[in-house]
């Protein structure tokens, strides 16, 4: 894989994200994220660590929007990673320093756990362009911090610290050395039940179809709106955006 580092360290997956300097989520580094949780479902593999240097993801690929005003296929890939992450029955712990906003938090959120290093910081900025999160943001957010805290986050599109991000618990660690740290986890996960673990985890998120459903058709929905595209033509060209509310 081009974009993406699959490695295994006994029992435990390691998922590093490789298109430096920001890691930022184009469609083949989607395509490969897909790959590479699919293939941490292998029985041998009873927990994951997804990580990023120096950071973890810096959001979308802000150019491959502006395709998605002709096709939103672009969107998809992402959505389907995170799902798959999701999906895996066995602990899963993202290591995040630097950056993890709009999708790089998606991602993120995909995993049972975050580890945080000091210097990172989170969002889901979508909002500033125009458009809202759209691979599960609205859904897990809420789901994690409640429907207050995940309201400002995701109307206003403000950075979060570290510690912030623990108070509110988006974070469930903050610390120095973040991969050493989710390793030493992920490692006593893998000794744990794992069948029980993934049972466990289907449990918990049974009954979120629903609401990935609606963030989907109005993420879709707005990239048939002119703020969008005056949003993401705004950002490209580095310059704020003039929104009609239209």
């Amino acid at each position: 894989m081009e974009f993406v580092e699959y490695t295994v360290d006994g029992s435990v997956a390691v998922v590093k994200l490789n298109r430096p300097p920001l890691n930022a989520l184009s469609t083949a580094l989607a395509s490969e994220l897909l790959e590479a949780f699919v293939r941490a479902g292998d029985p041998s593999i009873r927990a994951l660590v997804v990580t990023g240097s120096p950071h973890f993801a810096a959001g979308a690929d802000i150019k491959e929007f502006q395709a998605m005003f002709d096709s939103t296929d672009v969107a998809s890939e992402l959505a389907n990673a995170i799902l798959a992450l999701e999906r895996l029955a066995k602990p899963t712990i993202a290591a995040v320093r630097g950056f993890a906003l709009g999708g790089g938090l998606e991602l993120a959120m995909g995993a049972d756990f975050r580890y945080l290093a000091s210097d990172a910081k989170v969002g889901q900025p979508e909002i500033l362009l125009g458009i809202i999160p759209g691979a599960g943001g609205t859904q897990r957010l809420t789901r994690l911090i409640g429907y207050r805290a995940a309201r400002d986050l995701i109307l206003t599109g403000r950075h979060v610290s570290a510690d912030e991000a623990l108070e509110l618990g988006i974070a469930d660690k903050v610390v120095d050395d973040v991969f050493d740290a989710a390793m030493d986890a992920a490692r006593s996960w893998a000794a744990g039940p794992t069948a029980a673990y993934g049972a466990a985890k289907a449990a918990l998120s049974a009954g979120s179809a629903e609401g990935l459903a609606v963030e989907r058709k109005q993420f879709i929905t707005l990239f048939e709106t002119h703020d969008a595209k005056e949003g993401v033509q705004a950002f490209i060209e580095k310059r704020k955006a003039s929104f009609s509310g239209e």
